[in-house]
This record gives C-alpha cells, structure tokens and sequence, in this order.
C-alpha cells in the first residue's frame, strides 16, 4: 500500500482578511481543479490509495468523482465542528487508515492543525490561504507527482527535513503549537478575523523572518533573514524608539511598523508572552493572555517533515525513478 491523502481546508483563502486588505478569494472550483492536478500527479507516481474526507462542499470528493485514476479513491466521513478540529479530525483518519503523505491546501493555520494532530506525517503543504509562509506556490501535479514518490518510501529524510514547530505552553496547563509565528497582541480579542494592526503588535516569535512573504514574517526578515532550515527563530519586540520599517502585513497591506529589538532564539529557550491581550498562532487569534494567565514559548524541529517538491523530482530523474 502506498497512498497518499488530500486534505482540504474548504474556507482557506476566502475570510475577511483577504477581504480587508487587496487580495481575491479562492474558489472552491479552483480548489477542485487543484485537487483533481493533485490525483493526476499521484496516480502518475503509482500509489494505490487516495484518500479525501467528505466535507460539506464536497471539494475533494466531488473533484473526483468521475476521474479515472488506477488508484483507489476513498471518502472518509470524519465528524464535522466547522473550524480547525475538521482538520485535525481528518488527518487522524487518513494516518488511521494508512496514509503516510499528505498534500495540504490551505494557509498556515491549515498546516498548524495538521502538525497539531500529528508530527509523523510526509506534508506537502500547497498555499491557498491568507496567511502563506508555511505552504509553497508548486504547480499540484507536481505537488502530488512529488507526494507519490514520497509515499512510495523513495525519498530520503534530506528531501524531507522536518519543519519547526513553536510549542507554546500556558501557565494553566493548556498547550498549541504553531508553524510560523506567536504574536501578542495588545487591546485585542478572540476571533477577530481583521488583518493584524501594527499599533496592537507588542511581541513576534517566528520560526521563520522572511522579506520575501506576507503577514509578521517579513517584520522580521526586513531586519535579519531566518531560513526554515536554520537552527534558530527570531525574537522581535514592537515599539518606540526602534527601526522603522513598512512590511505587508497583509497581502497588499503595507502597514509602518517600530522594532524596538530582534534578536536569535535558540532551539528550546523559553520566551514569555505575558500581559493584558490576544495571543495569535499562526494568523488565528485563538488565547485570551491575562495578569494571571501567560505563556511560554520553545521553538523545536520537531513538526511534519515537509517534502521539498523541486528536489524530489530532480532526486527521482537522477535516480531513474522517472523511467518506465
């Protein structure tokens, strides 16, 4: 058995965030569209399962429906709560009935409940959210070219390095994780689905500073790069007097932002958010911070390893994996 799942976070790409800043929403059709590139890619590989969850807009299961792939198409049915617990309830699943690599469609909160649910997955994370440091821009019949070979167990652990994960536990026993980033928000509240305002942004831990993408990233990547494959986080504190940068904080959504300090943070050295606000993960304001309750953050490499599409198939051509 080698299969593969496509999980599909139906509602990535289509909140308000998008809405309040200059960016079009994804489709469920073109969601479709991708997933049915994702089988072909697949199938192509030779894996003799593919697994989708039955959601309610039936994105996965509809895409395909009428396909003809050599591998068996199987539609799981996992409890519904319509939010992030969908995700997880899928990947249990998919690991539960077999299914060693998944291809993800979403943003980053899509790939943190993906992690959050297990950390023994091959992920291949394609972007179709708001929020899209974590998954890639790869073409899905690639993506699911790429996922094949990695469930066929051809792939080594290099084509797979395993990603970050910031492990975030509060004082009152309660514990998340995230794949980018932890921002505390001042005179904030829980589920507010705005795009981030830089004058409520006091603290950023990221797991990745990258100049070259959107959201609190490129805060810290304007000042000093942090790869997904280096050893390090960065730890940026918000406020005046500090350099004054203007990152896109959401897509085409320049907003001036006062870095008082940016400095490396080891793997497992603990960094406190505490104070009145809105601890977000990943995009997703989710935990309420009071005077009594706080949090302590560690970034380990500990998450999914997540398969590095362009390498793997020059991997697999090199190899003669490509040849029939």
């Amino acid at each position: 058995m080698a299969a593969i799942a496509i999980c599909v976070n139906p509602m990535a790409g289509r909140d308000v965030r998008r809405l309040a800043a200059r960016a079009s929403t994804m489709t469920f059709e073109a969601k479709r569209d991708a997933v049915a590139r994702i089988a072909a890619g697949a199938d192509a590989a030779g894996v003799t399962d593919i697994f989708v969850v039955e959601e309610p807009f039936r994105v996965a299961s509809m895409a395909l429906q009428w396909m003809p792939l050599n591998a068996r198409v199987r539609v799981l049915k996992t409890p519904l709560e319509h939010g992030a617990a969908d995700t997880e309830a899928a990947v249990q699943a998919f690991v539960e009935h077999g299914a060693t690599t998944i291809v993800s469609l979403g943003g980053d909160g899509t790939n943190r409940a993906i992690a959050r649910a297990t950390g023994e997955i091959d992920l291949v994370p394609l972007s179709t959210g708001t929020n899209n440091v974590f998954p890639t821009l790869v073409e899905p019949t690639l993506a699911g070219l790429a996922a094949g070979l990695a469930a066929k167990g051809t792939l080594s652990d290099e084509l797979m390095p395993r990603c970050k994960l910031l492990h975030v536990t509060f004082s009152d026993g309660a514990r998340d994780v995230a794949v980018i980033d932890a921002v505390f928000l001042a005179d904030d509240f829980i589920g507010n689905m705005r795009p981030f305002d830089a004058d409520k942004m006091r603290q950023i831990l990221l797991t990745r500073a990258q100049p070259n993408a959107i959201g609190t990233s490129p805060v810290g990547g304007y000042l000093d790069v942090v790869e997904a494959a280096d050893e390090h986080g960065l730890l940026l504190r918000i406020g005046t007097p500090g350099q004054k940068i203007v990152p896109p904080l959401s897509p085409g959504l320049f907003r001036p932002v006062s870095v008082a300090s940016a400095e490396r943070v080891p793997f497992d050295t603990p960094v406190l958010f505490r104070g009145e606000g809105v601890l977000a993960l990943d995009g997703d304001r989710d935990h309420k911070l009071t005077v009594s309750r706080s949090a302590q953050v560690v970034i380990r490499r500990d998450g999914p390893r997540v398969v590095d599409v362009h390498a793997a198939l020059r991997h697999a051509a090199r190899s003669g994996l490509l040849a029939r």
